[in-house]
């Protein structure tokens, strides 16, 4: 068995292309790039090695054991443990909208799918979904068919290879954009349904959804009464 994660890279602008490509010679097939801004004071940009405020934010899916194998070469070719490089985390994939949609993720990785969540108490899951641009309110409006709070949208480059998008009849290397939204756990399945259902692959959107465990939130108690009396 083993556990699918989505790993996040952050490290200056410069450095893209190298970790992009060495990912892609990992068999990662699946990424999306996006811009970001650093606010960390000089110090503290100093000693992670992160010299500018410009980054790269990469998002890869990655299976447990494929990341344990890379994971002395990147260290070692990136020096990723000293200051320099950057930043690589995992978090750990709670369901995915779908087996079509998890054939994809991991394609060109091999993955036995273990137990669906790595986190068990949590109360709140953070939905992703990725869709070609232009098409975030459809998405939306699937989400609020089923009573889903609003997202957020992060505007995101596909970087996947040829063999990746043919293999869901999209293209990957388009404009796309990540529609986040946080929902109480037991609403998930519902919402990750009516997503696939009226904006996922058969669609213009061509989205795919996947969910990541959240462990703590705040700011959403007002919302929720909302809902509930809905």
């Amino acid at each position: 068995m083993d556990t699918l994660y989505l790993m996040v890279t952050i490290t200056d602008r410069k450095l893209e292309k190298k970790f992009l490509n060495f990912y892609r010679e990992q068999g990662l097939e699946v990424s999306l790039t996006t811009l970001g801004h650093g606010t960390a004071s000089s110090e503290i940009r100093d000693f992670f090695g992160l010299g500018g405020r410009e980054r790269s934010l990469l998002f890869h899916t990655v299976t447990g054991k494929n990341y344990e194998r890379f994971l002395p070469a990147l260290k070692r070719q990136f020096r990723i443990d000293l200051p320099g490089s950057g930043i690589v985390f995992l978090i750990p994939f709670s369901s995915v909208g779908g087996r079509k949609t998890l054939e994809f993720f991991t394609e060109g990785q091999e993955f036995v799918k273990g137990e669906e969540s790595a986190l068990k108490e949590t109360k709140y899951e953070l939905l992703v979904a990725i869709t070609n641009q232009g098409y975030t309110e459809l998405v939306m409006d699937a989400a609020r068919k089923v009573h889903a709070a609003g997202g957020t949208i992060i505007h995101a480059k596909g970087t996947g290879t040829d063999k990746a998008e043919k293999f869901l009849g999209v293209s990957l290397v388009a404009e796309k954009e990540m529609v986040l939204i946080v929902a109480r756990q037991e609403k998930k399945n519902e919402i990750m349904r009516s997503i696939m259902d009226h904006a996922g692959l058969q669609t213009k959107a061509r989205a795919v959804v996947f969910s990541l465990p959240v462990t703590d939130i705040a700011g959403m108690y007002l919302m929720n009464e909302m809902l509930e009396e809905a």
